[in-house]
């Protein structure tokens, strides 16, 4: 039987007071899951109801059987990976989204839906200071925000070269020669992969020691290209944040007619904060753009944001048509243009909430106290013997390395090591990476939760747990 109004707004409670609790619970919490996967299997695991039971007892099962297993990515000392903390206001703003229960596949049947993106892209645009006349998709992330502009990218570069995409396919098309630094991250060879690329028709450029692609080597390469060409370069690499030389690299780029990408999921928000925004000079210049809003932005997860500069191209790239679709007049943004999607979340309204919240200054604060904070992780370690900072600290991304003074196969070992007594103790959470063949603990500052105690918190936990691994070490037998 349906819910009345009663039964509705109790359940509602029930759900805010089950979210409430857990996040109040965060600051006292371990900074680790309790339970495993195989745990977490047997906590859900149970025969097919045959009957129904009562909602509120359905979410207090909910909740019971998924805590122990949850992480804790929204607490202040998780740097685990570069994901955002779920700030209240956006997952507010979700709740309602997901009551509302709009499909914000096109702007008729979800009229609210679609001018929420609509505001909402205009909003990112001034503050990524990009291209204005540029569209924007909202999309589940950075890799589906990788997709949409290196489709876009596809498309424009073979009708260019006198090829219908659209009309012919790709069997028998001028073959595209794709540019991309040797440190690209992983989601943007995956989009590729999605597109028709095959890993051994990119062409891959050098890189320097912190990840950035160098601007000589491209250059050389994108000089050698013919025919049609997609650079693709970084705003803020994965492990180091580093940034590609963008002005010296879209300028070869175009000169030789290519299409440039930027993959900025989360190194593009430095553009909205001008003590940081030097670094992705040259940005503003290339084609298209990704970046996502559950990072820095810290909207809930599945938001991303898919940016192309000539808004026909993207069009062309996304358009979903039907004759039971309602028709575009005139100039006006649907959403179903713009993403590989037409039955989807309403992601405009948790974006739009989290801008209206943060304004311009908060979300530049926010950038740069977490740059901020990711130097004092980087100078609270630093002191400690035995310990080296491998990247230069220009954003929020930390590189750490135990047993410096050791040689390499035992510096893994001891990194290998003090992660994992790190992951017991859960003061914080940090995980490994490799970097340049090396084993690194990789530090993500980007939690909205986070503050200095944290941190400070955090580095004399790390620094405990390595004088007890090296205790361990050094122990005779």
């Amino acid at each position: 039987m349906p819910l009345d109004q009663t039964d509705i707004a109790a359940l509602f409670d029930r759900a805010a007071r089950h979210a409430a609790s857990f996040r109040a619970a965060l600051a006292a919490h371990l900074h680790r899951v309790t339970a495993g996967y195989a745990d977490a299997v047997a906590a859900f695991a149970a025969p097919t109801p045959e009957h129904g039971m009562a909602p509120e007892e359905v979410l207090d099962e909910l909740a019971r059987r998924a805590e122990p297993g949850l992480a804790t990515t929204t607490g202040g000392r998780f740097f685990g990976w570069v994901i955002g903390g779920s700030h209240p206001m956006g997952v507010a703003a979700d709740w309602l989204t997901a009551a509302w229960g709009q499909n914000a596949g096109n702007h008729t049947a979800a009229p609210a839906a679609a001018a929420a993106e609509t505001a909402a892209a205009a909003w990112l645009l001034d503050l990524l200071d990009l291209p204005r006349e540029s569209s924007v998709g909202f999309v589940t992330g950075a890799t589906m925000a990788n997709f949409v502009g290196l489709a876009a990218a596809r498309d424009d570069v073979l009708r260019r070269a006198g090829w219908d995409l659209e009309a012919r396919g790709l069997f028998g098309a001028p073959p595209i020669r794709v540019l991309i630094g040797e440190d690209a991250h992983t989601t943007v060879l995956s989009a590729l992969r999605y597109l028709g690329f095959g890993r051994d028709s990119l062409l891959r450029i050098a890189t320097d020691a912190q990840g950035a692609t160098r601007a000589d080597a491209f250059a050389t390469a994108v000089a050698a290209s013919h025919g049609p060409t997609i650079a693709i370069t970084q705003a803020g690499q994965i492990n180091t944040g580093a940034f590609d030389p963008h002005r010296e690299i879209v300028a070869a780029a175009h000169a030789a007619g290519a299409w440039v990408h930027v993959d900025g999921a989360f190194g593009l928000w430095a553009r909205a904060c001008p003590d940081r925004a030097p670094l992705a000079r040259g940005v503003e210049q290339a084609d298209s753009w990704a970046t996502d809003g559950h990072k820095w932005l810290q909207t809930p997860y599945d938001c991303g944001y898919a940016i192309v500069k000539d808004a026909e191209a993207h069009r062309r790239a996304m358009t979903i048509a039907a004759s039971y679709l309602p028709p575009v007049a005139g100039r006006e943004r649907d959403p179903s243009h713009l993403v590989p999607e037409l039955s989807r979340r309403a992601r405009g309204f948790a974006t739009w909430a989290m801008i209206r919240h943060l304004g311009r200054d908060g979300i530049a604060a926010m950038v740069r106290r977490h740059c901020d904070q990711a130097r004092l992780f980087a100078d609270c370690l630093g002191e400690e013997r035995g310990i080296a900072i491998r990247n230069e600290v220009v954003l929020n991304q930390v590189l750490v390395q135990f047993g410096a003074d050791h040689p390499a196969q035992a510096r893994d070992a001891l990194t290998q090591a003090a992660i994992r007594a790190v992951q017991a103790d859960a003061t914080c959470f940090a995980g490994g990476a490799l970097w340049r063949g090396e084993w690194v603990m990789r530090l993500s500052v980007i939690g909205a939760a986070t503050t200095d105690a944290d941190i400070r918190a955090s580095a004399a936990a790390i620094c405990r747990c390595w004088r007890q691994v090296q205790a361990e070490t050094d122990a005779p037998g």
